[in-house]
Parts: structure tokens; C-alpha cells; sequence
């Protein structure tokens, strides 16, 4: 029986980077998922939660917990999603938002089933390698704070990616520091989130890779938008799309 997998398609990746979202889907049915889609899922609540508007988040959070419901026939129904942010806060600002409220019980149920796509793979499913995925070239890997720090992500997507046809890893230096985005932080302190940008993308360079690769597509965005800028000799991509890549 073919393993079931809710959709869980973020803000960013919903409006800016469609393609991604895609792909996933593409290499999900790929490894052989049966993969659901809920039109009616909007924001987990990260932007207002790190905004400080706890209120507000908690609102856009309860929707979240109602567009993702057990299955019906009481099976196990992973949620997977192409964004290691997003699903580190329902993993762990969740429980704050619930806590001690008549939620709480149907978060818990929701945290067991929730999953970054690279963790998913791996970790789960025990998948370490794509068939036919070919990216000639080599990369770097930029561990994002979201997937390192909130989903204890670090193994799953080098294995993926080292596993891609004509691919080879060269890791940079400072790997695991933030590349600066941080949602609002971008906003209101551009200068230091560019100069953190700006390290982030010499440390990559540094290396001779082609491509800086990633499970976030906030922080992709972010060293993309300065790396256009300053016209740099480099390419950023999502793992989703370097897996779905050659087929």
C-alpha cells in the first residue's frame, strides 16, 4: 500500500517558488507516495509569531490544525513539507500556543505526523537516494537555523544530494551560521542581514560549487536576491528541485 502524504505548501513556496512545491510532488509519487492536496490550507502563523502577535498566530494556527485532521479511516497520514521553517514552527511554537488549551491534544497528534521532506525520505521512509536524479556540477550546502536548530535536520538532504548523478559536495566554511534573511530581521536591520548574506555567499564561492543548495526557500530567496545583485557565480536551488532534476 502506497505510503500517504498531506501537502504542506507554505506561503513562500505557494506564491514565489510554485515550481518547488511541484517538484516535491513529482519526487514523492516518484518513491511511491499517495499524495493529497488541501486547497483550503493557508499560513502556519510564523510571520505574525515572530512579529510577537501571539493572538493573531495562534488564529492562523488553529486553522492549520483544521486543515490537517487525522485521516478519517485512522491511518497514519504523514504531512510533508518543502520548508524546514515552517515546519519547525508547528513542531515547537505550536506547543506554546496551545498550551493548557482544549488543542492541545489534537497539536500533539499533529506533531508526530509532520515532516520536512528530506527528513521525510530518509528518516521515515528510509529513502537515501532518487533514481534517475542528475545534476551535473558541484554544490555546497547551506544548513539553514530552521532545519538545523528547530528540526535537528543535517544528514538527510547531504545524503539525497551526494546521492544525485554528477553531483559532488565541497562544504564551505561557517556552514551552519545564518545567512541572514530571518524573516522581519531582514527588514529591520537590512544592513547587518546583507552583510550576513554577503558572508554567506564568499563562504560558498570560496569553494568553486555551482550551486548553493538548500532546504529553505526564505533563505535561498534571500542569498539569491544578493547574489543577482552583486552579479556573484553562483546558482541557488532547492533540494526538491536538484532531486527532481534529469527526469
Amino acid at each position: 500500500m502506497p505510503t500517504a502524504v498531506d501537502l504542506f505548501i507554505p506561503c513562500f513556496v505557494d506564491q514565489i517558488f510554485p515550481q518547488t512545491a511541484m517538484n516535491m510532488v513529482k519526487v514523492l509519487e516518484a518513491v511511491g507516495c499517495e499524495v493529497h492536496y488541501n486547497a483550503n490550507q493557508t499560513c502556519c502563523g510564523q510571520p505574525a509569531y515572530n512579529a510577537g502577535y501571539k493572538a493573531e498566530s495562534c488564529t492562523v494556527a488553529r486553522k492549520f490544525l483544521n486543515d490537517f485532521p487525522p485521516s478519517a479511516d485512522a491511518t497514519e497520514r504523514y504531512i510533508v513539507s518543502p520548508s524546514a521553517s515552517c515546519v519547525g514552527m508547528v513542531r515547537n511554537a505550536y506547543a506554546e500556543l496551545f498550551e493548557g488549551t482544549p488543542d492541545q491534544a489534537r497539536y500533539f497528534g499533529l506533531q508526530r505526523r509532520i515532516f520536512e521532506m528530506t527528513e521525510f525520505l530518509v528518516d521515515v521512509l528510509g529513502i537515501t537516494e532518487i533514481p534517475g536524479a542528475v545534476l551535473p556540477g558541484k554544490y555546497t550546502y547551506h544548513d539553514s537555523c530552521s532545519a538545523l536548530r528547530e528540526c535537528g535536520i543535517r544528514e538527510a538532504p547531504r545524503q539525497l544530494l551526494d546521492a544525485v548523478q554528477g553531483l559532488e559536495r565541497i562544504e564551505m566554511a561557517e556552514t551552519e551560521t545564518c545567512c541572514g534573511f530571518g524573516g522581519t530581521f531582514a527588514v529591520k536591520f537590512e544592513a547587518i542581514s546583507v552583510a550576513m548574506a554577503e558572508q554567506k555567499v564568499e563562504h560558498a564561492l570560496a569553494t568553486g560549487a555551482e550551486y548553493l543548495i538548500s532546504t529553505d526557500t526564505s533563505c535561498l530567496m534571500h542569498l539569491d536576491a544578493y547574489i543577482r545583485r552583486q552579479q556573484k557565480p553562483i546558482k541557488t536551488m532547492h533540494v526538491a528541485d536538484v532531486l527532481a532534476s534529469g527526469w
